[in-house]
């Protein structure tokens, strides 16, 4: 997943990031700035360590790298028709491709190598980087939009399929032919992508108020989200996260919104007989006989979780990922800022912003200890290509781990609640509580929030 950066902030233009992209499974973030590129490991919450850098190659507009491996993908404005696939621990260049126009994106994985011009996409095997395919029947697509499965036994291809409809185009990259056209919208496309697994497909359309997730390779609507009511949002990026439990959707809004993958009305219990129960019932009841646009507007899942930004009209760019074993939502900006939330998987409601890391300046020049973390890398280019990916260790000292109740799993962050004016300061004190939430004792201090976080 990337994104090239719109203008840059006041300031100076050498502040700004020309593009940014997560890898594949969420544990390195790669920057393009007009000196060169940058890649950052995502293990840890605290420290943003710098993988690698390269000044060699100035102005950089997409910069993808292949999962954790030293694999990656650079294209400049210089050479804007040029693609360069380097080995970056080695220090060289495995090769390049000339096209015959701009080249607006590429996606890859552990098989296939997609180039995506305005009119045409590329597929190359990315063990010997042939040329396996050209797709020309494409129409008119001036942002780059498609999307590849990170999962390299399917790689299913996804592309727009019309110029003024939401239709999307399901390719089979194994045996390079098309699998179905999916009437995904009335609008046209702004984002499409892929779960891990390559069983689902979520987009979203130019009007970006409602969000769909289509079945693989089947094309049926599974799940339909409402993003919110105005008009006119840009989406500008879709992930789900690694489990496809969630799919998180950022915008030109101040508002990141995350979505849980379950047919509520599966799972409901039997309503009790109370007055809304039945009121419920009859509401439901009632939207049979609607317009059809209501009564869908009616059935839409709302979002399950929400992230504030501190800005709004910005490029960025959303992901899900697990760092040191809690799931967290991360946002890049084309400020050159790295935003990281804690999600509550449970209850869900407002993320907490945990962390603000700065993706330039003198905050990150530290060499990047990813490799004491990692098995050592082959040498060879078919063995990088081919060596599945190794998750993180985790890297939180023993002596910040929290004490967790006997069947706890993950911790909630606690937020203060704020002071009031006038007021003495809280004093804080950590006190046990006597009741349970889903077999794990509660904590708390006084004048706080309930948390699953005991005193250290």
């Amino acid at each position: 997943m990337e994104a090239e950066a719109a203008d840059g902030p006041a300031g100076g233009a050498e502040a700004a990031l020309s593009c940014f992209s997560f890898n594949q499974d969420c544990t390195s973030l790669a920057i393009g700035t007009k000196a060169g590129y940058k890649l950052f490991s995502l293990s840890s919450v605290e420290q943003l360590d710098q993988v690698h850098g390269s000044n060699e190659i100035p102005d950089v507009y997409i910069v993808e790298r292949l999962f954790s491996s030293s694999l990656v993908v650079v294209v400049s404005h210089t050479k804007p028709r040029q693609m360069n696939v380097y080995h970056f621990k080695k220090g060289t260049e495995i090769c390049n491709y000339s096209y015959s126009s701009n080249i607006l994106s590429i996606r890859l994985n552990r098989q296939r190598l997609l180039v995506c011009l305005e009119e045409s996409i590329y597929i190359h095997n990315i063990k010997d980087m042939k040329l396996l395919k050209t797709i020309l029947d494409v129409p008119a697509n001036p942002t780059g939009l498609c999307a590849l499965s990170i999962n390299h036994s399917n790689s299913y291809v996804a592309y727009p399929g019309s110029l003024t409809t939401g239709e999307i185009v399901l390719y089979d990259g194994h045996s390079l032919k098309t699998v179905c056209t999916i009437a995904a919208h009335e609008g046209t496309l702004a984002a499409i992508a892929f779960n891990a697994a390559g069983s689902k497909l979520a987009s979203a359309s130019e009007k970006g108020t409602v969000i769909r997730v289509f079945s693989v390779p089947e094309g049926q609507k599974l799940y339909e989200f409402r993003r919110g009511m105005k008009r006119y949002v840009t989406i500008s990026s879709l992930a789900f996260s690694m489990d496809s439990q969630f799919l998180c959707a950022s915008s030109n809004t101040e508002t990141v919104h995350i979505f849980k993958l379950e047919h509520l009305a599966n799972s409901r219990p039997e309503e009790p007989s109370t007055w809304s129960g039945y009121m419920g019932k009859m509401f439901m009841a009632a939207s049979n006989y609607l317009p059809a646009q209501v009564s869908d507007m009616m059935n839409q899942d709302r979002a399950f979780a929400t992230g504030r930004l501190n800005f709004s009209g910005q490029k960025n760019l959303c992901t899900l990922s697990t760092i040191q074993k809690l799931p967290r939502l991360l946002v890049a900006s084309s400020d050159g800022h790295l935003y990281i939330y804690n999600l509550d998987p449970q209850d869900g409601g407002e993320c907490v912003l945990i962390k603000t890391h700065r993706l330039l300046g003198s905050g990150t020049t530290e060499e990047n200890k990813e490799n004491d973390l990692r098995p050592s890398l082959p040498q060879s280019y078919a063995a990088t290509v081919a060596i599945p990916s190794a998750s993180s260790a985790s890297t939180v000292p023993d002596n910040l781990v929290p004490r967790k109740s006997e069947g706890q799993s993950e911790a909630v962050m606690m937020r203060r609640a704020p002071q009031k004016s006038g007021h003495p300061p809280v004093r804080w004190f950590w006190r046990k509580r006597g009741r349970r939430k889903n077999g794990v004792r509660l904590w708390a201090r006084s004048g706080g929030q309930a948390s699953q976080v005991p005193p250290a």
